[in-house]
């Protein structure tokens, strides 16, 4: 069961005002399935179907007619949706008498041209003077159809100026009710029109009857003197004589006459050629016309004037016709390559494009004038991208600051705030106890490789979504028109998008793909190939990107991805940017790790050797709070967003981590042993043989403001053991936590070389303790050559 459609609603009408019989195109929705679905029209309640020609299911044609309303709606009525409904109206003018000469906003019927001078119609055909009831009686229209009269009159017509014309089929059709008696008076009507044309004739024969007259009585007078004189002498002087004046009347007759006769078909020629003028006058002011409307911009209305003009005389024979139609398109084609020009011309907004694509489609332009376009905004996106890197690298190598090209200028600001706000917090908080002085010179002021990035996708968000969606619009059509009536068009747009589907395909991966060798060459040139290195890359390197820079243009190109993705581009065209994201990830986690090293090495000189009540030094809290701080850095990158992979999915990142991460750790042993076995100095001495279990040892380190090699051994043998009953499990867990892999192999690494460190510094001390025992017993060891292999091997 078909679904009801809905009811017909006009919202246009062009033009929107004139007299009766102007030619108007209604405009709307659902007007029709077809002409035979067309059942009703009326304008300001008159009905104008006979004259309504269906063109589509959203344009009629037809003429208005004489309506007693002067503003009314236009209703149309359907089979298939009934009556409609109008959001516009009609204004009916009344006529006016217009001369040939005078302008007017509307198309002039010539057919009944009213001369104002004479109060009468002139210079046409009597045939197009046909009155509109030649019968003078009322018609009264039957009922029978059109094909029945064209099947009985076959070759005939029932129009009274047709040579074919039937008054038998004029009167079954006009007054097939009509009475007798109403026909007898019909048949005087057109007795009295035929005896009018024959009035003119008489009234000319008696206005000349005088002159008749007196050349009668002229003619006889002569011939009375003739006979009184009686003499053929003078017959014939008078006959040579009355020959000789009847010439001169006729020679100077004729050139009285001939002046008129030339000034009135001079006239004639003159009236005729003002009535061409008139009636062809929009062909003729074509051309200028063009130029007008080209340079004001309404190219609108060339469209329509000039699609007037090749249906009224595109295959036109008249020379002359043609001459001034081949002007029209000398210029549409000059019109043609002028929006091409503009369609090509960047930068330019999507609905300039949609707009001029319209135009050269209207126009029949050759080729496929949208794929141009597509091709044009690729080629721009590309020039863009790879000028906002020159305009970045050479004033860094000349050592000018940055020149801010106009066209790479789309925004003044390169988000100032989340630059400023990383830069000022740049250390993360990480402890001024071991913070060196080396971030100072990055704190306040960004890295142009991440000036550069934010700059370069910022550019490819903003002009990508254009690029994108002209795409689409020329996939469904939507660039020529929204209805039917371009649909052969749209039919050809979409055929021609299947064909050249791969072609955009590698454009945008094209893009994508320039976009990411872009932002490797600054930020990851190992990454690319020789060849690459030299068209993306060209940045001076004097030290590599801290990691909270990395991150921070990590969270940048996320943004971007984000922005991509809401466009509905298929994911394989945006997977390389994620390979990239998950680069740059690993990047910052292995820059961020090392850094941290180097940190942990510097704890070294942030010893104070200030011990609390449970013996420890500041250090392995320090330590610990170090590598958290590090690892909180880190959590932003190591989360994963939508569509990421996991960091540690490759074997050789979890690797590269293990080993940076065991490294730290060893590095701060490493530190431990430094601090505990450096040189006494000027240490004083004094009080090495103090008791180990003396209550009084840490308070006597308290007061001291040098430590001996004991002491510091002793307060790092604390510290180890503090490191490996609560530090190394504590930032385990952190590890875990932050989900690193190898966290056991990390902890057994670090757990087995923090014991050795600690036996190596127990043995060391006891040899500090034990040397002055035996440097006294060993003199009475060896008196009377004694030798331990005959003592008992002790036990217990």
């Amino acid at each position: 069961m078909s679904r009801a459609r809905q009811p017909p609603l006009v919202t246009g009408i062009s033009p929107n005002e004139g007299i009766s019989w102007t030619k108007v195109t209604i405009r709307g929705e659902n007007l029709g399935t077809g002409p035979t679905d067309l059942i009703g029209l009326t304008i300001c309640g008159h009905n104008c179907l006979l004259t309504a020609e269906w063109m589509s299911a959203s344009k009629i044609v037809c003429r208005v007619g004489q309506a007693k309303n002067d503003k009314g709606d236009i209703i149309v009525t359907t089979k298939s949706g009934g009556k409609g409904t109008s959001t516009v109206s009609f204004k009916l003018l009344k006529p006016e008498k217009i001369g040939i000469l005078d302008q007017s906003a509307v198309w002039v019927d010539e057919m009944n041209y009213y001369d104002m001078r004479t109060d009468r119609n002139k210079g046409i055909p009597p045939l197009s003077l046909r009155p509109a009831n030649p019968l003078g009686i009322e018609i009264d229209k039957g009922r029978f159809p059109q094909k029945d009269l064209e099947s009985l009159f076959p070759g005939m017509s029932a129009d009274f100026t047709s040579e074919n014309f039937s008054a038998a089929w004029y009167l079954i059709e006009n007054h097939s009710t009509t009475s007798f008696d109403q026909l007898k008076t019909a048949v005087v009507n057109l007795k009295k029109q035929a005896n009018k044309k024959n009035e003119g004739s008489l009234a000319y024969v008696k206005g000349g009857l005088s002159t008749f007259f007196e050349a009668q009585d002229a003619l006889s007078a002569i011939h009375q003197k003739l006979e009184a004189d009686g003499t053929e002498k003078v017959e014939g002087s008078m006959t040579q004589k009355l020959e000789n004046v009847l010439n001169r009347a006729s020679n100077t007759a004729d050139t009285l006459f001939q002046e008129v006769l030339g000034r009135k078909d001079k006239a004639d020629s003159t009236r005729n050629a003002l009535n061409v003028l008139q009636r062809f006058k929009f062909l003729f002011n074509l051309p200028l016309n063009i130029e007008r409307n080209i340079q004001k911009g309404d190219y609108d209305v060339v469209i329509n004037d000039y699609e007037k003009a090749k249906s009224l005389f595109g295959k036109t024979e008249v020379q002359v016709f043609k001459k001034y139609y081949a002007e029209v398109e000398t210029r549409i084609e000059a019109l043609r390559e002028l929006l091409l020009d503009k369609l090509l011309e960047t930068p330019s907004t999507l609905h300039d494009q949609k707009r001029y694509i319209r135009y050269l489609s209207d126009l029949h332009a050759p080729g496929d004038p949208a794929w141009q376009c597509i091709g044009a905004q690729h080629q721009w996106i590309l020039q863009l991208m790879h000028n906002c890197k020159e305009s970045y690298i050479f004033p860094l190598c000349s050592g000018n600051t940055l020149l801010h090209s106009p066209m790479l200028d789309l925004d003044s600001d390169v988000r100032p705030s989340p630059i400023g706000h990383l830069s000022q917090t740049a250390s993360l908080k990480r402890g001024s106890s071991f913070q060196s002085g080396r971030d100072d010179a990055w704190r306040y002021k960004a890295p142009q490789q991440v000036v550069f990035v934010e700059k370069l996708t910022k550019l490819v968000v903003s002009q990508l979504p254009n690029f994108w969606k002209l795409w689409v619009s020329y996939v469904n059509g939507s660039l020529f028109s929204e209805t039917a009536e371009k649909s052969g068009q749209m039919e050809r747009s979409k055929k021609n998008a299947r064909q050249r589907q791969n072609d955009f395909k590698k454009m945008i991966q094209e893009v994508m793909q320039s976009l990411v060798k872009l932002i490797r060459g600054a930020l990851l040139p190992f990454s690319l190939r020789e060849g690459e290195l030299r068209q993306y890359g060209g940045w001076e390197m004097k030290s590599e990107l801290s990691g909270q820079w990395l991150t921070h243009v990590i969270q940048t190109v996320r943004l971007s991805s984000e922005s991509l993705t809401a466009l509905e581009i298929p994911n394989d065209m945006l997977q390389i940017i994620q390979d990239l994201i998950l680069d740059l990830r690993v990047r910052c986690i292995i820059v961020t790790l090392q850094h941290t090293a180097e940190d942990i090495k510097r704890l070294a000189e942030k010893e104070d050797w200030v011990v609390d009540n449970e013996g420890l030094t500041s250090l392995p809290s320090q330590f610990e709070q170090c590598i958290i701080h590090s690892l909180q850095s880190l959590k932003t990158v190591l989360d994963c967003k939508p569509g990421e992979a996991s960091v540690f999915q490759q074997q050789k990142t979890q690797e590269d981590v293990c080993q940076l991460s065991i490294g730290i750790m060893q590095g701060f042993i490493d530190c431990l042993e430094q601090l505990s076995t450096k040189p006494d100095g000027d240490i004083d001495t004094s009080h090495l043989s103090v008791d180990v279990s003396s209550p009084d040892l840490f308070g006597s380190i308290h007061e001291e403001s040098s430590l001996s090699s004991e002491q510091r051994l002793l307060i790092a043998l604390s510290n180890c053991r503090y490191l490996e009953r609560h530090t190394f499990l504590n930032i385990a867990e952190h590890f875990e936590k932050h989900g690193f892999q190898g966290v056991d192999k990390i902890t057994q690494v670090s757990m087995e070389s923090l014991k050795e460190l600690d036996q190596r510094l127990f043995e060391m001390y006891i040899e500090f303790k034990a040397d002055p025992i035996v440097g006294s017993l060993e003199p009475g060891i060896y008196a009377g050559y004694f030798d331990w292999k005959d003592c008992l091997v002790p036990t217990g």
